[in-house]
């Protein structure tokens, strides 16, 4: 085991709300402190602790991606830009919904419960009735509370924030966060569909050319990822690897070196199209030290991806947007859409902003290619001209126009027009994916 894997593991043992830090780490399990200092922004990006300002990094509870969209009190802190008052111990729980106190003390309690968030100004009373029923404290307006209120929170270890924004903006704040991980718990990862390596088939590098062939009449798979005696990955062998190779042949003579990898957080979308562009079958999964964990396979990707269109979403993306507001005014003879600009498609300048142009661009494309080969497809390339801004509640039409299209390619000319006049145009080059 690794430096950085005994860290990680080290943490992993310690209790939930336990503090962290770089000189501790490093002095008790005498590594450097550059190793510690990698080890817990790794054990960050895995979900195991949080760094929140002014307080430090603290142990907090791994989440599911089930409950992905409950938010912690330490991951309210860095949304706020808030200050801990106090109740440190308990900024990993997790908060069950928030509750804006802007009514009477004894009515506002009938709506607080254990594990709320209450976001109240400076009323101390208040402040101390929510701590004993059990919910954090979110005081808006920068305004400080007592010091038994803070010993209160320590006690029964409930944060007590602070905040200068006020109780609109903190909301809407905290809304927002809400909302964004509605979208990334709906967005598919290669952990969702992997294949752990307890079922996986695979080989090692001391082992030969006649243990694949065992291997290959046992599962009747023609593809593995090669491991060391660590569990690190060394290569992928496939059936066009040991043609011809002599039996008592080692596997790391013949396998592919340094393999094309994903890890557990790699989207679906991008696993897809490191498949498709590389022309692989087989995308081994790794976790920390480029251990081995999983495979994915490219049947299991595509799958997966039309799963995906069939089900409903909860949060709103760019392209939701788009894809809802896309009329399709087509004819007989030509593909064309229409679409009216709505106040959430523009800049700050009142125009269509160049990430709408560009995605309407591309989905009008994709609807284009479909029309003459179902199925998925990826985009490998795209030239944008963005000739004339478009500004709110203009009425647009695209007009994409299908240049070519092959067993595995499609080339699509677009061209945006408003009042008759071109505002856009783009050359789009797309990969064609079977279903």
């Amino acid at each position: 085991m690794t430096k950085h894997e005994q860290i990680l593991q080290h943490i992993r043992t310690l209790e939930v709300g336990n503090k962290i830090s770089v000189r501790h780490i490093a002095k008790i399990l005498q590594v450097s402190e550059g190793t510690a200092y990698r080890a817990i922004k790794d054990a960050e990006n895995q979900g195991l602790v949080s760094t929140i300002e002014r307080v430090g990094t603290i142990r907090i509870e791994k989440k599911i991606k089930e409950n992905i969209e409950r938010l912690t009190f330490a991951e309210v802190v860095n949304i706020v830009e808030g200050t801990v008052l106090g109740g440190r111990n308990g900024l990993y729980k997790t908060l069950n919904k928030f509750v804006i106190g802007a009514m009477k003390a004894d009515a506002m309690m009938r709506y607080v419960e254990a594990n709320n968030l209450l976001i109240v100004g400076n009323r101390d009373t208040v402040h101390e009735l929510a701590l004993k029923a059990g919910s954090a404290v979110l005081v808006t307006g920068g305004f400080d509370t007592s010091e038994e209120v803070k010993k209160l929170a320590d006690e029964l270890q409930l944060p007590i924030i602070s905040t200068s924004y006020d109780t609109f903006t903190v909301a809407t704040m905290i809304n927002r966060a809400i909302y964004d991980q509605l979208i990334k718990k709906e967005i598919l990862s290669v952990e969702d569909i992997l294949i752990p390596i307890t079922q996986t088939s695979y080989l090692t590098t001391d082992q030969h050319v006649s243990t694949y062939h065992e291997l290959n009449k046992a599962t009747g798979h023609s593809r593995y990822p090669v491991i060391d005696e660590a569990g690190r990955i060394q290569g992928i062998v496939t059936s066009k690897d040991i043609i011809g190779s002599a039996l008592h042949l080692e596997i790391e003579k013949v396998m592919t070196k340094q393999p094309i990898v994903a890890t557990e957080k790699t989207s679906v979308a991008s696993a897809a199209h490191m498949m498709v562009w590389e022309g692989i079958e087989l995308l081994p999964v790794i976790g920390t030290s480029k251990k081995l964990i999983g495979i994915i396979s490219r049947q299991d990707v595509l799958k997966a991806l039309q799963m995906v269109q069939r089900q409903p979403h909860v949060g709103d993306t760019i392209e939701d947007l788009v894809t809802r507001h896309l009329e399709d005014v087509s004819t007989t003879k030509e593909t064309r859409f229409k679409l009216d600009v709505t106040p959430q498609m523009t800049s700050h300048l009142g125009t269509i902003s160049y990430g709408v142009m560009t995605t309407i661009m591309s989905e009008a494309a994709s609807r284009a290619l479909r029309r003459f080969k179902k199925g998925d497809l990826v985009v490998e390339n795209m030239t944008i001209f963005f000739i004339k801004p478009v500004q709110i509640d203009a009425s647009i039409h695209i007009h994409p126009n299908v240049l070519e299209v092959g067993r595995k390619f499609g080339k699509v000319d677009v061209e945006i027009y408003h009042e008759d006049q071109m505002v856009g145009k783009a050359m789009l080059m797309a990969q064609l994916i079977d279903r």
